[in-house]
């Protein structure tokens, strides 16, 4: 774990993904997706199927103008209703804020990196496939994020779906981030939970550290070849961090 330790130590900049990776909310988008189906009078499915289906469907269609316009219109011919994608969008939306403001939060020890690494001078940034009105509710109305770590006080930028044509696994946000910050890929370091995380990170070029996320765990032996290093928590970061140099 040295190798690991020296090479995100070395980075002038760590890059972090935000759902699954800092915050525990992946599973949260599953439940509101099966909000989102009964509402629509879908039929009731399990969880993970949920998820599944979401995130295969978004990895099909990175390129489309709006990826999760595309999905909700998807996910309503699937539940047999009519709405529109534009009316589906606005639900998912409708249901998805409270979720947001009151259940999410970091997962334990992100917080304690975030300060670890920002104290050690690096410039930390978040390249995320969240909306930006998602990203402005954790900045700006989550107690629990802006309590233990305001993303407005140790992030110097924030990137997300609207910042680029094609989403993860493209390599795009980790490109337009590099170019607008005056960064090379040696320069970087990114935290990722998912496959597609991990896919663009190595398309880009630069190493990846995986954080384990038990929405991933079909996907945990692709992860573990495309990754630089796997991490069980954030936890295990941090101690990798405070171990004395060999």
């Amino acid at each position: 774990m040295e190798k690991n330790k020296n090479l995100l130590l070395g980075a002038r900049a760590v890059i972090f993904d935000m759902d699954g990776t800092l915050i525990d909310s992946i599973g949260i988008w599953n439940q509101v997706d099966q909000a989102l189906m009964d509402a629509m009078g879908g039929p009731a499915e399990e969880e993970m199927a949920v998820g599944r289906r979401r995130d295969s469907f978004l990895a099909a269609h990175g390129n489309d103008e709006n990826p999760y316009l595309s999905y909700c219109l998807a996910l309503a011919r699937h539940c047999g209703c009519s709405w529109s994608g534009e009316e589906v969008f606005r639900k998912r939306y409708e249901i998805s804020r409270d979720f947001l403001i009151h259940r999410v939060d970091y997962k334990d020890g992100a917080p304690e990196a975030i300060k670890k690494l920002h104290s050690l001078g690096k410039i930390l940034v978040i390249a995320t496939t969240t909306k930006r009105a998602n990203m402005d509710i954790y900045r700006s109305l989550n107690d629990n994020i802006r309590k233990k770590a305001p993303l407005d006080r140790y992030f110097t930028a924030i990137y997300t779906r609207e910042d680029v044509s094609s989403i993860k696994p493209s390599p795009e946000v980790h490109e337009k981030l590099m170019a607008d910050l005056g960064l090379m890929k040696e320069d970087c370091f990114i935290f990722e939970d998912s496959l597609a995380g991990v896919e663009a990170a190595r398309a880009a070029g630069i190493p990846s550290g995986a954080i384990y996320d038990r929405y991933s765990e079909k996907d945990g032996e692709a992860i573990r070849k495309l990754a630089y290093a796997w991490y069980d928590s954030w936890d295990e970061v941090l101690k990798e961090m405070e171990k004395p140099p060999n």
